[in-house]
């Protein structure tokens, strides 16, 4: 049986195994500890009955007014656990901490060529709302693909329009302000 519980300092210890994957995104240990003080909430991980890191998500709630969005930061699984539905329960409790902070809608942003991914995403009702140029940079620089799925307070869907057009990197910061 899997238990989803809050991520601790102490798991920074333990979870290499699951950040080996290529397609997870790793930072440095204060990233990690500024969002555990900042959104100890949004942090969780699934662990097997061994004590064993299954996987994890890492998110925030940000945004002002109908902008006001979970977003998730990093959600993966180890290869060990895959196709059985974690990655989908983690979501469910990204999305649900985020309906109780009164949020629009749930974001991230996801490589353009990470079909395994996408195809996940979009299987859980989400959609892809616009493309960011070169968002993820490194030997081969890459655009990733904004994906929303609208929540409850958004009884219109305004925050799943997509956009037509590709974005740069400074245009998404600029319009998070």
């Amino acid at each position: 049986m899997t238990t989803l519980r809050p991520f601790t300092c102490d798991d920074l210890f333990k979870f290499n195994n699951v950040n080996f994957d290529p397609l997870t995104e790793t930072y440095g240990l204060s990233f990690y500890t500024q969002y555990l003080a900042r959104w100890p909430e949004y942090f969780q991980l699934a662990e097997s009955p061994s004590g064993q890191i299954m996987g994890y998500i890492m998110g925030k709630v940000e945004g002002h007014m109908e902008n006001w969005h979970g977003h998730v930061t990093a959600l993966t699984v180890s290869p060990d656990y895959r196709r059985l539905g974690l990655a989908g329960l983690l979501m469910n409790f990204l999305e649900d901490i985020s309906e109780k902070k009164r949020a629009y809608f749930v974001d991230l942003f996801v490589r353009k060529s990470n079909q395994v991914a996408i195809n996940m995403y979009k299987n859980l009702g989400y959609i892809i709302y616009r493309t960011i140029l070169d968002y993820y940079s490194g030997e081969n620089d890459e655009d990733a693909y904004d994906m929303r799925k609208a929540l409850s307070r958004d009884a219109e869907k305004k925050s799943i329009i997509p956009y037509t057009q590709p974005i740069t990197i400074r245009e998404l910061r600029e319009n998070a302000n």
